[in-house]
């Protein structure tokens, strides 16, 4: 028998709930830190109380490559966190990176984050919340590394796709639901990267220049909507600088802004490798280091762990009277406030692991996210009864997405490729043929997970573009599949986009197919806008995203109408790079600093302010049906500062299919002492609507939506004055507006 089981049994018994009759809450043999029914807080301060120096120490940094040690004296088990936003990453060796070879570790990949911001509906990103926490929790992690909340500043950030999109407002939205539903599985949810994050080149050691503006305005709404309206349990330092101090302890972001103004109370952790120095790791915030190797990101000596800034260096600088108690005791407190709801918690659920409500979850969050770009002469949705033959063109609609692009790399059971989606829905229904297209740099490998795919291709482009043009000529209708892939730059983490145009060769293919058969629909699998030098040579463009396991079938759903699209961009696509205003501005991705001369002008506020036309606005998504937003309304002319204003419209469905539109909210302050943008996102609402139907949408409207950030008084202000609310389908398609003035 095995005897470290033997160990342990003890410990699982306790934490599974199964040690006499489960219940721990009103036992008297119990040491008041593990008694369940007292107050949170007098179990952490008696657990502290009985923790010697060294244990304090050894719970403040790893002990592997995804765990911290806890105190097996007291019965206090290690935490184990694990990658990443959409998926739970596959188990990896003790001091690697690579697989550990278990076959019982493979999980539903879900949508990309940009996929999920793209539904604009708080109750999807419930959905995956509580679907990813409850793989999460069924695979005994205490820590979830995700979501992301980095603001979309560019189209080059190679990790924009683990992210929320480009507003606020909406990022803040989808944020809550997230992590409330991982935290009901007694999984911490770790809102990452605090903060400005939003570069990969450079990102151990760029500098970011901001103004306190851009900062509390922009960049950090997300965050703070996930701490003080989520209640985030833990959050994730960011690689990069902030005023000089590596964000990862950082004085004015961790202790100023998130412990100090929002009242955070759990558990700031380092990004892998993102500790530099211990002086400032214990002062300026951080409380559990984790990493890779003795300095966390490179190979060191045995017993790395100790090593750690966290670790020896900590506790020699205690002993020495170089560092207060109360600072580690401080530490030590978060740590097992996060233990007890998480390791320590004998009352959260089982969880469940590749269920089919997870798949079907999966499913319809990417279904419900694809964004119906364009759509001239109904290409889309296809009949496949009515086509005789359709062909499929391009790598990424046989290649899995799921493998590779950094920490959020999942290993799954299956994947379902576009191909594979579009062969199950057409079933004998028509003819479907596949033709290449075009070849990338495709890997089969990333972490030891092998997606077992031999793409291998011996014909040479000029062949493959003749082979699927020819095709093409007696093709029905044709799908092109195309995009990007999770390849270093592109779209992955460590490096940024080595270009904003489709790699490969893509363009040529699309025109080749354009010029032999007028019934085409491009299909994007992204993470990220690209170039469309061909935008007007085509007719039905369809955003798809990384849609996770269930992405063939999902995409189906969309290509042949089972599902209405009403996903909605999160992000603006420029039509050239030089339009978006961090390359407008010649700040990205800078050199040892990298300043945000755009500030606040981010996304749609720089197009709306520079009246630059996009290729597709924030918030467009069309739809197989058509809708009428009208009789946009105020309640009153005038409100209060402390008052409210109720702004409604009426939505119809004016087609022949039932759908969804989401109708959007901007506000725009005409008489600011300080430059604002046109307008700005601060309501939206998603309304499913019959053939027919009219539903009457209503916003409120308080002060905060009216705010801004002045930097010279470093406080919101609301200033009096007249206002605008505008209704619309999109940033660039308003339908209604009304004015009002702020008393």
């Amino acid at each position: 028998m095995n005897t470290n089981f033997l160990k342990l049994l003890p410990t699982l018994l306790f934490l599974t709930g199964c040690a006499g009759n489960g219940d721990t809450t009103n036992d008297p043999n119990l040491p008041p830190y593990q008694n369940e029914s007292l107050p949170l807080e007098q179990r952490i301060e008696d657990a502290l109380s009985r923790m010697t120096l060294d244990e304090k120490v050894a719970m403040l940094h790893a002990q592997s490559k995804f765990s911290s040690a806890g105190v097996p004296r007291l019965g206090i088990p290690e935490l184990w966190c694990t990658d990443g936003p959409h998926g739970i990453r596959p188990e990896v060796l003790w001091d690697e990176w690579n697989q550990a070879g278990w076959t019982n570790d493979s999980c539903t990949a879900f949508p990309a984050l940009t996929c999920l911001a793209a539904t604009w509906n708080p109750e999807m990103a419930a959905l995956f919340g509580k679907s990813i926490g409850e793989e999460a929790r069924y695979r005994e992690k205490d820590v979830l590394l995700g979501p992301g909340v980095n603001i979309y500043r560019t189209p080059l950030n190679g990790r924009n796709f683990e992210y929320m999109g480009e507003d606020p407002y909406l990022a803040s939205r989808m944020v809550v639901p997230y992590v409330r539903q991982v935290q009901k599985n007694g999984v911490a949810a770790c809102v990452k990267h605090f903060a400005l994050n939003n570069q990969e080149t450079r990102r151990y050691s760029v500098n970011v220049e901001v103004d306190d503006r851009a900062l509390y305005e922009i960049y950090l709404p997300a965050f703070k909507a996930a701490v003080e309206q989520g209640g985030a349990w833990a959050v994730m330092g960011a690689y990069n600088k902030y005023k000089g101090q590596h964000c990862c302890h950082n004085q004015y972001l961790l202790n100023d802004i998130l412990k100090r103004d929002w009242g955070f109370d759990g558990v700031v952790i380092s990004d892998w490798g993102g500790t530099h120095d211990t002086k400032q790791a214990v002062e300026n915030g951080l409380d559990l280091e984790f990493g890779s190797w003795t300095d966390g990101l490179s190979q060191g000596v045995g017993n790395a762990y100790d090593n750690y800034y966290l670790a020896r260096p900590y506790l020699e600088r205690l002993k020495r009277g170089e560092a207060d108690r109360q600072t580690l005791d401080d530490k030590v407190r978060r740590v097992l406030r996060l233990n007890f709801r998480t390791a320590m918690n004998t009352h959260k659920p089982f969880g469940s692991m590749n269920s089919p409500e997870h798949l079907a979850a999966a499913r319809r969050i990417a279904g419900e996210g694809m964004v119906l770009l364009k759509n001239d002469g109904g290409v889309l949705p296809l009949d496949s009864a009515a086509t005789g033959r359709l062909l499929v063109v391009g790598e990424n609609a046989v290649r899995m997405m799921t493998v590779g692009g950094g920490s959020s790399s999942l290993k799954v059971r299956h994947e379902y490729t576009p191909l594979e989606g579009i062969l199950a829905a057409v079933g004998s229904t028509c003819e479907v043929l596949f033709e290449r297209g075009y070849v990338s740099d495709a890997t089969d490998t990333f972490d030891g997970v092998k997606t077992g795919q031999d793409l291998s291709e011996t014909r040479s482009a000029e062949r493959l573009i003749a082979d699927a043009v020819k095709a093409a000529r007696t093709a029905d209708a044709v799908i092109f599949v195309g995009g990007l892939n999770k390849s270093p730059g592109q779209d992955s983490e460590s490096a940024d986009r080595a270009s904003y145009g489709l790699p490969y060769g893509q363009d040529r293919v699309i025109e080749a197919l354009a010029a032999a058969n007028p019934r085409l629909a491009v299909v994007l699998v992204s993470g990220n806008a690209v170039a469309m030098p061909w935008i007007d040579r085509v007719p039905a463009v369809l955003e798809a995203w990384f849609s996770g396991s269930e992405a063939g079938h999902a995409l189906a759903d969309v290509l042949f109408g089972r599902v209405n699209p009403s996903g909605k961009l999160p992000f603006t696509f420029p039509v050239r790079l030089e339009d978006n205003a961090a390359h407008a501005l010649g700040e990205f991705p800078g050199g040892d600093t990298v300043r945000y001369n755009e500030g606040i002008f981010v996304g749609y506020r720089w197009h709306d302010t520079k009246a630059i036309r996009p290729l597709f606005a924030f918030g467009h998504g069309l739809s197989y049906t058509t809708f009428e937003i009208a009789n946009v309304k105020a309640d009153r002319t005038s409100m209060t500062a402390n008052g409210t204003l109720r702004v409604t419209a009426d939505v119809t469905n004016t087609g022949d299919r039932a759908g969804a539109e989401v109708v959007q909210l901007y506000i725009g302050d005409a008489e600011s002492t300080l430059p604002r943008p046109v307008k700005e996102l601060k309501g939206f609402e998603k309304v499913m609507l019959d053939p027919g139907q009219t539903r009457t949408v209503e916003f409120t409207v308080t002060s905060e939506a009216l705010s801004y950030y002045d930097d010279t008084r470093h406080a919101w202000t609301a200033e009096p004055g007249r206002f605008t609310a505008y209704v619309g389908a999109a940033s660039d398609d308003i339908r209604g507006q009304v004015d009002f003035t702020l008393e």
